[in-house]
């Protein structure tokens, strides 16, 4: 049974993951009137959307892991809401690409100390019995904040412009941080002691000596690349392919959906654990496997209403894994290794799936591809290597969990 403030704390940390991918999310949801207001390319909104929030946040997760088994993990969440909030809102009053680039930064930088530091609390507060499905509720918030970023994003833009919708979106998480500040506590007595730099590497040397936690970074590696690289191009294909951008809002509908396929696969995946635990890579197979006929069928449909039930319900499969992923790295680690492990995971995903799909993409829609189609191909291309490069990983991983698993 979930005692109170553990039901409460994992409500409290589902919220914050909300407002991270709203703020996140939204500069994908405003590109076209961002591209048009500030003359970009396709590149440049990917490199806007995707590298300059991602190597920041990918390289900081690693030291922020560690600092997160060794500080207060309060302290970091209730900053890093408060900076990214407020990064988010003075997007809102620039029109430089330059200054844009830089809020970005900022908002790499201090979402990367949220995701350790949560994976961390979860994982201590709850059994390992049920992590799948707690983190996958969890990662639900991931979805409900990218259906937000779309239905906020796009109807204050199209009532007012992309600025004010910057704003809106920001406001929220500066009113959070001082309820997490008073409400959240850590699981730990105490904290862990030791050398940073030095533990910090004799740590990831023990996570990353074992094969099963390298085939599983590769796979939902590839995962996050075509589900970040759909985000960041999904707008762009509504306008450039389709001619619909009145139907970029409802795309938002289906991230919703997302959040339940997520808890679902999190609820599905201990079920098949409890025949044998390495079966929680079926977690991430079925995603790979389901989603890659409908996005194919959805980027080439023959209009836009076509395209958005095809797109929309290939994200219910193609995103479920994301609880999943985040828990099973939690299996392969010792318990004073946890923060750093979740720092890990999120930096392979985000090199991969925000700094290299989008302006890989993004080099593909302007360079290599023509025609109505072209952002259709491009997108297209990176989600079949991608899916074949998962697929072959997990199913590598199980059969190596049992030598690597911890617990």
């Amino acid at each position: 049974m979930i005692k109170k403030y553990s039901f409460w704390l994992l409500v409290l940390l589902f919220l914050i993951y909300v407002l991270s991918f709203v703020d996140r999310q939204i500069i994908a949801v405003l590109a076209p009137q961002i591209r048009l207001d500030l003359g970009l390319s396709n590149f440049q909104v990917g490199l806007l959307y995707g590298t300059a929030f991602s190597f920041i946040y990918a390289f900081a997760g690693i030291p922020m892991g560690r600092l997160a088994d060794q500080w207060s993990r309060r302290k970091m969440i209730a900053l890093a809401v408060f900076t990214w909030s407020l990064v988010t809102v003075l997007s809102g009053f620039t029109a430089s690409f330059t200054m844009l680039i830089v809020y970005r930064l900022i908002l790499g930088l201090s979402q990367a100390m949220l995701g350790p530091a949560a994976y961390a609390l979860l994982a201590e507060t709850f059994p390992a019995e049920n992590r799948a499905s707690v983190f996958s509720v969890y990662a639900a918030g991931i979805f409900i904040g990218i259906g937000l970023s779309f239905l906020v994003g796009s109807t204050v833009a199209t009532t007012f412009d992309w600025q004010t919708a910057m704003i809106t979106v920001g406001l929220p998480g500066l009113f959070i941080a001082p309820v997490v500040w008073f409400v959240i506590r850590d699981a730990r007595k105490t904290v862990t002691t030791g050398t940073f730099v030095s533990d910090t590497f004799e740590h990831l040397g023990y996570i990353l000596k074992k094969k099963t936690v390298i085939y599983h970074l590769t796979g939902f590696a590839a995962m996050a690349c075509i589900g970040y690289t759909v985000l960041a191009f999904v707008s762009t294909i509504f306008v450039d392919v389709f001619d619909s951008p009145h139907l970029i809002r409802h795309y938002g509908w289906f991230q919703f959906g997302v959040a339940a396929t997520v808890i679902l696969m999190g609820r599905f995946a201990d079920y098949l654990a409890l025949r044998n635990k390495a079966y929680r890579f079926w977690g991430g197979i079925i995603p790979a496997v389901g989603a890659v006929p409908l996005y194919g069928l959805g980027l080439f449909a023959a209009d836009g209403f076509s395209a958005l039930i095809l797109l929309g319900t290939a994200v219910l499969f193609s995103s479920s894994f994301n609880g999943v992923a985040a828990a099973l790295i939690q299996f392969m680690v010792q318990p004073k290794m946890r923060a750093l492990a979740g720092g890990l995971y999120l930096f392979v995903i985000s090199i991969a799936g925000f700094g290299f799909g989008p302006p890989v993409a993004g080099f593909l829609m302007d360079q290599v591809f023509t025609g109505q189609y072209a952002a259709s191909k491009a997108v297209f291309s990176l989600i079949v290597v991608c899916a074949a490069i998962a697929i072959v990983s997990f199913t590598l991983a199980m059969k190596t969990y049992e030598k690597d698993a911890e617990d």
